[in-house]
């Protein structure tokens, strides 16, 4: 049995925001491809994801926003058909299409299957390919290409459906994860460790104080080697007081000195680092049980190579 999940379903291509935007389906492609090349894929456990529950998302979003969203697709499919545009827009950068929303609830979906699967003991750990991303998207705002924040609906799930105490997220996106934050800093049982450039989108940067949210904002052109230091200082310690019974990733590379979307100095071997890092906790306090969702990443090639870098620690291979 192939100990590492991979989770996707076809939907998540079809979801787009116009043409030229860097949040698009040839990220997926990338990905697929590389992992084809390299035989990294052979030694996945691919599955593909039902959608979320509404229930199951309303634990993290506020029901009036899920309600409006559904809303605007619903609307959407209307104005098509009258004519009118092809898009909602939300945000300067962000579009609902037609096929946004069930893409959303497919993207959520995976990270519960994930979960699900994960937990039940039927996999170590599992990566989420998909998309829109989550980790910018409010209890009740879709912002900066996010929806659904896939990885704080899944975190909460563990908790309310599946009875765990204690689990941790953690985001290693260039940008600050502004929703995960704004979702789960009145939860203790979560504990948030990320490091993000900062001053940078979505600007404002952390705005919690809490104990258990432990997010490392570094200036631009900050490299790998400090980066490493920052997170053996600063996560590692509240990890281990944390002790999770389950960590979930924001797995965010655009913090990939190839990447345009940031001004950060990552590499492959970094990610591989951090990955390892990451699952040392989880081996020791967690069974070893993480779920990992794609948030940003639009340097394809880079995307593509960090993913895999990724995935290798995960799957050991």
């Amino acid at each position: 049995m192939n100990k590492t999940g991979y989770f996707t379903q076809p939907t998540c291509r079809q979801h787009e925001m116009g043409p030229g935007h860097p949040e698009c389906a040839q990220r997926l492609d990338a990905i697929e491809d590389r992992l084809l090349i390299t035989g990294v894929g052979d030694a996945l456990d691919r599955r593909e994801a039902a959608q979320a529950s509404l229930a199951d998302i309303e634990l993290a979003h506020d029901r009036m926003y899920i309600a409006s969203l559904r809303g605007l697709s619903d609307g959407l499919r209307d104005e098509i058909d009258a004519g009118g545009p092809a898009h909602v827009q939300i945000d300067p950068d962000t579009m609902l299409g037609i096929h946004t929303w069930d893409a959303a609830l497919f993207a959520a979906g995976a990270a519960l299957a994930a979960t699900d699967a994960v937990i039940a003991g039927e996999l170590e750990n599992a990566f989420c390919a998909v998309r829109p991303p989550g980790h910018h998207a409010c209890r009740a705002q879709a912002m900066g290409f996010c929806f659904i924040n896939n990885v704080a609906v899944a975190a909460k799930y563990a908790l309310q459906r599946h009875g765990l105490k204690r689990v941790a997220i953690v985001d290693f996106d260039v940008h600050h994860g502004n929703g995960t934050e704004d979702i789960v800093a009145s939860d203790p049982r979560i504990l948030m460790v990320s490091i993000y450039q900062h001053p940078f989108y979505p600007y404002g940067g952390a705005t919690s104080n809490a104990a258990h949210m432990v997010n490392l904002p570094v200036p631009a052109y900050t490299r790998g080697p400090e980066i490493r230091e920052l997170i053996e200082s600063g996560w590692i310690p509240a990890l281990e007081e944390h002790r999770p019974e389950m960590i979930f990733i924001s797995a965010g590379f655009d913090a990939h000195r190839e990447d345009d979307m940031g001004q950060l100095g990552l590499v492959e071997q970094d990610y591989a680092w951090i990955t390892q890092r990451i699952k040392d906790v989880a081996v020791r306090h967690a069974k070893g049980r993480i779920v990992s969702c794609l948030e940003g990443g639009y340097s394809l090639s880079a995307l593509a190579r960090s993913v895999e870098a990724h995935l290798r620690v995960l799957a050991d291979v």
